[in-house]
Parts: structure tokens; sequence; C-alpha cells
């Protein structure tokens, strides 16, 4: 009840405007990479174990506190779920692009890609644009909306706390740039061991309900491995696919190029492919919640027959 009330306050209210417990955390943890960065791994994990067990355990004393009231349990596992989700500002940071794209407002539209990803946005097209919010919203389906609800439906509320510090620490300091390279190691490592699962989980959820099926199907077993993230593949192939479109390309990210292999085998993604592309993660997302919602009848079930 909480994981799904939680997603019904997600897709109601999106991210809270102020105060977003995520943002504090992010604080929390820039003021300790102050404190103890160092140009070598050693200081990187410690960063990583502490930030995200200091969130896990913050998951850990709320059940505690609520273990013999339900209705509490309740309203604090869908907080916890509120706070970790993204999907709905994910969906509408794309229509904004979108919207800037079809006024011809290229200024606009480029001004929020930083919303989206950390490519450059200098000198790209409405074409380049639209690709790289198609990516986005395929590749942060999981990292926004999946891969939360399968981590709270494994572990509760501390599963949910934990893997959003994950992910937001990977987003701080997960980079191959000189300052981070060595120190960002481990929460770039970390995010990719506890969203190996859920990327999965999010492109086969999209071959099932996919608009292409047999696209997605196709594009997700030949191409997933192919994208240099051992995990983001997974998701934009199988969008590819489902939606009929050929993603991947040249980027770049501050400075440096990466060229990254193509991923379906239909058409360049335009401008109205956001849209489809925002429809069918709203729709992953729903059919995650389910499938994390029967994961817990089940283990709940397991639990009563111990």
């Amino acid at each position: 009840m909480g994981l799904v009330l939680g997603v019904g306050l997600d897709a109601a209210f999106g991210d809270p405007r102020r105060g977003h417990p995520v943002a504090l955390f992010g604080q929390a943890a820039g003021a300790l990479e102050r404190r103890i960065h160092r140009d070598a791994k050693a200081p990187g994990v410690v960063f990583a174990a502490t930030s995200v067990a200091g969130a896990a355990a913050v998951g850990l004393l709320a059940e505690r506190l609520t273990e013999r009231r339900p209705a509490a349990r309740v309203i604090a596992t869908a907080a916890a779920t509120w706070a970790v989700l993204g999907g709905t500002s994910l969906a509408r940071e794309g229509r904004a692009m979108a919207d800037a794209l079809t006024a011809g407002d290229l200024e606009r539209a480029r001004g929020r890609l930083s919303h989206l990803c950390a490519r450059d946005p200098s000198g790209l097209g409405a074409d380049e644009l639209a690709r790289a919010t198609v990516e986005s919203i395929a590749e942060n389906t999981s990292d926004a909306a999946v891969a939360p609800l399968v981590w709270g439906a494994v572990a509760g509320i501390p599963g949910l706390l934990g893997y959003r510090a994950v992910n937001t620490l990977d987003a701080m300091v997960g980079y191959r740039s000189p300052r981070y390279r060595n120190f960002g190691w481990a929460a770039a490592r970390l995010d990719d061991a506890a969203n190996w699962v859920p990327a999965r989980v999010t492109g086969l959820v999209t071959v099932a309900i996919g608009p292409d099926r047999a696209g997605a199907w196709r594009a997700l077993r030949r191409d997933g491995g192919r994208h240099p993230s051992p995990n983001a593949g997974r998701c934009e192939a199988a969008f590819a696919g489902a939606l009929g479109l050929t993603l991947g390309g040249t980027n770049t990210y501050g400075g440096r190029t990466e060229s990254r292999p193509a991923l379906g085998d239909g058409r360049p993604p335009g401008v109205a492919d956001i849209g489809r592309a925002a429809r069918l993660s709203t729709a992953v997302t729903v059919a995650a919640t389910m499938l994390s919602c029967g994961v817990l009848v089940v283990r709940g079930r397991w639990k009563a027959g111990q």
C-alpha cells in the first residue's frame, strides 16, 4: 500500500519543489566530499560506504519505529517512495524539451538539456537534442523509477533510500574527470551493481508492454550489450526497438567526445518521439509498480508460511 501510494504521490505532484530529501542528502554528501577528497580510490570507498550506509540507516530506523504500527509504516513507505522516485519529473522535462523544440527555440532547448543529462548541448540541433532527450528518458526510466521500486520491493525503506543514495553519489562523483577518476570509482561501480538487475527488468518490461514487442526484443537482445555502460544500453536498446527508432551516435561530455554504437534499426528520433518515449516511460513505471507489489505479496506469503 505504501509503495502504491508513493507512486501515486509522485504521479500527482512530481518532485517536491523545496526541501527535497535527495537535495538535502546531496548537500550532506557534498560537505563530506570536500572534507575527505583525495585523488585516490580508498577515500572514495569511505565516502561512498559512509554516505550509503547513512541513508540506509535512516530507512532502517523508520522501519523499526513503525514495526508495530501498520498505518505509520504505510505512510513512511509512501513518503520514502515519493522522495526517491523521479519518473513524473522526468516526463515533465521531456515535455518541456519537446515544447521548446516545437517552438523552434533552440537556445531554450539547449538550456534544458542539463536537466536530463550531462551532455554538452552547445551546437546541437533539434534532431540531436531530440535524440539526447529520448535516450535520457529511456536510461532514466530505470534510474528514476524502476530501480527504486525494485529495491523497495526487495529491501523496504532501507532499500529505497539506499538505492537513491547510490544513484545520487554516481551523479555527483561518478565521472572520469581528473578530479573524480579515482575518488569517484567506488560510487560509479556501486551504481553499476545496484542497477544491474533493474536495468534488465526495465528492458524486459519494455519488451512486454511496448508498441513493437518484437522490435524491442530484437534490439534488446542484439544491441543491449553494445553500449559502454553495462546497464544503460539495455534500457535504450529496448526503447529504440519498441518505438521503431535508432539511438546512439556522437556525444560530447565536458570536452570529451564519445561515439556510441547504433541501438535499434529504425529511423532517427524526431521531436514527436519525445512524447512517445515519455508515455512509454510512464507505462513501464506503472508495470514495474505492479511487478514490485507482486514481489511483496510473494514475500509476505513466504514469511507467513515460515
